[in-house]
């Protein structure tokens, strides 16, 4: 073939391989947005009726509610209390539901990394709250202080994950200084989204002082956009135990973020149905929802489930069900009722980083993706149902996250994306486009880079050394941590930050409440 001519066809030059100057491939994973239309698994109609269910629940069996402040709240907003059972009507349930907002503003630590909550949004937040860290090079261990601090900077690094989380629960620090060392690290490791523990009052005003000092807000500011948040985990069924309410009202007063979360496990602490577990979780959202938006009317507020099921041979939790994948979706329906941003979760109860993992936490993942979730928790990590996080885990998951946040994208179908004149009308057929100006102009750049997936063939990975994609992930989280992911941080804000936990600390620190 004339190669000139295969240059000129239909009078059109185009450009060799060797003058192409490939461009970097540029991505944003931090504000994403759901691309895919809910699913639905009950229709409308069985959706009001789980909504009236629930409304009935808190009415007629009522939250039992121990924390004497919260019933005095639901007291004088006109509930009915009979010792420590509170009665919510609906007419406050509505009311709630109006003010509460339907988007908040999460103030990172810097501006790039602020996060809007609300429905359409997609944030994903790393596995969270487990007693034990695990890799292939340590093993399993309770968690310590220096595995927080990996982790923290294994959040910071991946830009799919967009708000922090408590990872692990470092033991090796003391229970009544241990908020002080999570939010030192947060605020010195990470620029974004960060977590507050609702431990107790004396706590959440320590987090909140360090908060503000670090950023540099006024109080006025702290309480107009929340710079951080917390989840409240109701004690299901039906109750509302003293952390948690007064976590709700903590967090109300300053104008912070609560995730409202029933934890409810089908056939253990809920209704062994989807439909009947979602309706308790329905309730006992409400009921929290209730409760912020007496004490602060348009406080920031997320609605949250949690809801999977149990092995019924072993009462084990169990997670990446199609009971919890249906779940997700329910709950889903049930939050775009209310308007209100919401949680979800993926998961796993896999002991290892194995395919049992890999298959729960994606069909986890998948049922908060179809049901529209707005953030989406324990995404990446979770292991044991929630007793460990795994660094190789972190990385394999991070991996699907990315890949998921490349859908987000969508393709465009432009000229130049067709491509009749870069492409289709520059190889003849039964040839190639390996060199077609299209090809050469985006190769770099078209398609997505795996961080841990190896698309060698046999021969070249069995050269490399044969190593399975786990092996593969502890190269990469080693690599992360070896290096100082820290954000640039103001020394003399640092130096105020230590000084502060070093007084409150020589006070005896805080220890939590219950």
């Amino acid at each position: 073939m004339n190669t000139e001519a295969s240059k000129t066809r239909s009078g059109r030059r185009y450009r060799s391989a060797s003058s192409v100057s490939p461009s970097k491939r540029s991505v944003n994973y931090h504000d994403l947005r759901n691309p895919f239309p809910p699913m639905e698994v009950f229709s409308a109609d069985q959706v009001t009726a789980i909504h009236e269910t629930s409304l009935r629940t808190l009415e007629e069996l009522g939250m039992k509610v121990l924390l004497p402040e919260a019933i005095e709240i639901y007291r004088k907003g006109g509930a009915r209390v009979v010792d420590d059972m509170v009665y919510i009507g609906r007419d406050m349930v509505k009311a709630a539901l109006k003010t509460a907002p339907k988007s908040i503003q999460g103030r990172a630590g810097a501006r790039a990394k602020d996060l809007t909550f609300e429905l359409g949004r997609m944030i994903f937040q790393p596995g969270a709250g487990a007693p034990h860290a695990t890799d292939l090079v340590r093993g399993r261990r309770p968690a310590s202080a220096a595995d927080y601090i990996e982790y923290t900077k294994l959040n910071q690094h991946f830009d799919v994950l967009q708000m922090l989380s408590p990872s692990v629960e470092p033991q090796d620090v003391a229970t009544n200084v241990r908020h002080y060392f999570t939010t030192e690290a947060q605020l010195t490791l990470s620029d974004k989204f960060p977590f507050v523990f609702s431990r107790g009052t004396p706590q959440v005003i320590d987090c909140f002082e360090m908060l503000r000092d670090f950023r540099g807000v006024s109080d006025a500011e702290f309480a107009a956009n929340p710079h951080c948040y917390t989840v409240i985990n109701t004690n299901s069924p039906r109750t509302l135990d003293i952390p948690m309410a007064q976590g709700l009202i903590d967090f109300a007063k300053q104008g912070q973020m609560s995730i409202i979360t029933p934890f409810t496990l089908m056939g253990a602490m809920a209704p062994i149905t989807v439909a009947g577990a979602v309706t308790l979780s329905h309730a006992e959202a409400l009921a929290g929802i209730a409760l912020v938006q007496l004490v602060n009317p348009g406080a920031p507020i997320c609605y949250g489930t949690f809801t999977s099921n149990v092995d019924m041979k072993s009462g084990a939790p169990a997670f990446g069900t199609p009971s919890h994948f249906q779940a997700s979706l329910a709950a889903g329906q049930m939050a775009r009722m209310t308007g209100l941003p919401w949680r979800s979760a993926a998961g796993s109860a896999s002991n290892l980083n194995d395919v049992q993992a890999a298959n729960e936490n994606q069909f986890g993942l998948w049922g908060c993706l179809m049901a529209g979730a707005t953030v989406i928790i324990h995404s990446a990590g979770w292991l044991e149902g929630g007793l460990s996080v795994s660094y190789e885990k972190i990385i394999t998951d991070v991996e699907v996250l990315n890949m998921v946040a490349e859908l987000c994208a969508g393709k465009q179908a432009g000229v130049d994306d067709i491509g009749f004149e870069s492409a289709l009308s520059h190889v003849d057929p039964s040839g190639h486009f390996f060199a077609s100006p299209q090809t050469m102009e985006r190769y770099t750049t078209e398609f997505y880079e795996p961080i841990v997936h190896d698309y060698a063939n046999f021969g070249t990975w069995t050269e490399r050394g044969s190593k399975d994609a786990s092996v593969r992930a502890t190269e990469v989280w080693q690599e992360i941590v070896s290096k100082d992911t820290s954000v640039k941080v103001d020394g003399d804000k640092v130096a105020a930050l230590q000084d502060f936990i070093a007084k409150r600390t020589a006070q005896g620190g805080a220890p939590p409440e219950s």
